[in-house]
């Protein structure tokens, strides 16, 4: 059988896209239900601007997330216009942090309510009320492509369809003023925390949400969670392993091709959370391919024994990172490795058996060598698609032709860290290249082999990936 295997491969950073911090003061004093006293802000305005200069300066974030409320914006008058004397202060933080040269979220901390009605839905503001704010905002900062609008901190309990409708109409109108560069963050249900987010359909509601011209560019879907018992924020000890929730919210971006961002997650600086703290944000990077960014929570207005506190301390008239900071939001993302990410697709052509495979049948290859160090290999059926990611420091670009091989065999490739290319058949019960069935007739499996490769130049594009070649494998 004739066997097609279009192979590509690129290089990407093993880390996020996005890494940085929350700012809050703003929202200070919101409840869950919506109600956010004007009085309980406290801007972070004396320490907030320094606070973000030393997290690019000397962590190299680049992205910040300003919570502000509602009721603050508009100084308590809903459907009224933005309060020049409030908005002002406000505009203050936001032009201090793109002053950094960082992306600037606006998050709308309201729990998708205003004083306890909920938008689009029971009597609460109306859609059109909601989409007036971010058509007011979007109209202030639509030049601006670093500012992105967070549409709503944490909805829960609603109506997942009738809040997909409610964020479609806030997207129709930021884009209809002509913000149309911009990020916009869709959040879900149950607090958009990832572990409900598949299960509790926000997903696949806010799938429908488009922009004007029927595209989902820039519609990033907003995705929160915790680590204590109660996925709260509230408790200083980490009781729960988030992998299984960000893998759950992985495979479903990439199964509709869409991307997410972590705009809030913290733990407690204690010894449960360095552990699962770490793990997780360590987990997030690892599947950049759909996940934008962290924006950890929080400095800001909160002071340094706040229960989640990432607030850096003055030490000789510096900033310095508190240590949960430093080893779980910081290190973490500035050494995270590379990686490659192979896609291939195997289709069949024709059914012509062909002779046993070995490093000299192959006519063509050409290698670079590698100083990568993880191993990695996936087996796939005929006609299916899959994509492999190996954790490496370096790229693999290889380009082979003519490879013999049986008929029905599924191939497997890997990439490794040492050696040549090579093209072998692994026989069940048999070493690799010895045999082409067993006593029992099984049907040989052809293993590639392929080395890495440093990479010497690539180009990127507006996630950072480095796209730096391509093979075909052509299996007779």
């Amino acid at each position: 059988m004739l066997f097609k295997l279009l192979f590509f491969a690129g290089v990407v950073a093993a880390k996020v896209q996005f890494m940085g911090m929350n700012i809050a003061g703003f929202e200070f004093g919101c409840e869950i239900d919506g109600t956010c006293p004007t009085g309980s802000a406290i801007p972070p305005l004396s320490d907030g601007p320094g606070q973000m200069q030393h997290f690019v300066k000397d962590d190299q974030m680049n992205i910040f997330r300003l919570p502000v409320s509602w009721q603050f914006l508009l100084n308590n008058k809903l459907g009224g216009t933005l309060d020049s004397s409030n908005m002002g202060k406000y505009d203050k933080l936001m032009q201090a942090c793109l002053a950094t040269g960082a992306y600037c979220a606006i998050d709308l901390h309201n729990f998708a309510r205003w004083n306890g009605k909920i938008i689009g839905q029971d009597g609460g503001p109306t859609n059109d009320q909601f989409a007036d704010i971010w058509k007011q905002l979007a109209i202030k900062y639509k030049a601006n492509e670093k500012v992105i609008f967070g549409l709503m901190n944490e909805p829960h309990d609603v109506d997942i369809i009738a809040w997909a409708t409610s964020c479609q109409a806030a997207v129709t109108a930021i884009r209809n003023v002509g913000a149309t560069s911009q990020m916009i963050l869709l959040p879900g249900n149950d607090f958009t925390s990832a572990g409900k987010f598949v299960a509790n359909g926000s997903g696949a509601a806010l799938l429908v949400v488009k922009n004007p011209d029927g595209t989902t560019n820039g519609l990033i879907f907003d995705i929160h969670k915790y680590l204590d018992v109660d996925n709260s924020g509230n408790h200083v000890e980490c009781t729960t392993d988030n992998t299984e929730a960000f893998a759950s919210v992985a495979q479903f971006l990439r199964e509709n091709g869409r991307k997410g961002l972590v705009s809030e997650t913290g733990a407690g600086s204690t010894a449960s959370c360095f552990t699962a703290f770490c793990a997780q944000n360590s987990f997030i990077n690892q599947n950049s391919d759909v996940y934008l960014g962290i924006i950890a929570w929080a400095a800001g207005s909160f002071s340094t024994s706040y229960t989640l506190s990432l607030t850096p301390t003055k030490q000789n008239g510096k900033f310095v990172d508190n240590k949960l900071a430093s080893q779980c939001v910081v290190s973490v993302w500035l050494n995270a490795p590379t990686a490659v990410v192979t896609s291939a697709v195997v289709s069949p052509t024709s059914s012509r058996a062909g002779p046993s495979t070995s490093a000299s049948a192959l006519e063509s290859a050409t290698v670079i060598q590698p100083s990568g160090s993880v191993t990695s290999s996936k087996s796939v059926a005929a006609g299916t698609s899959t994509t492999v990611a190996l954790m490496q420091t370096t790229a693999a670009i290889v380009q082979t032709t003519n490879i013999p091989g049986p008929a029905s065999a599924s191939p497997t490739f890997a990439v490794v860290t040492t050696g040549l290319v090579t093209a072998s058949r692994n026989t069940s019960g048999n070493a690799a290249g010895t045999g082409d069935s067993t006593s029992s007739g099984a049907v040989a499996t052809p293993t590639f082999q392929i080395s890495g490769a440093t990479v010497t130049s690539h180009l990127r594009n507006s996630f950072g990936i480095g796209l730096c070649g391509f093979f075909v494998l052509i299996l007779i």
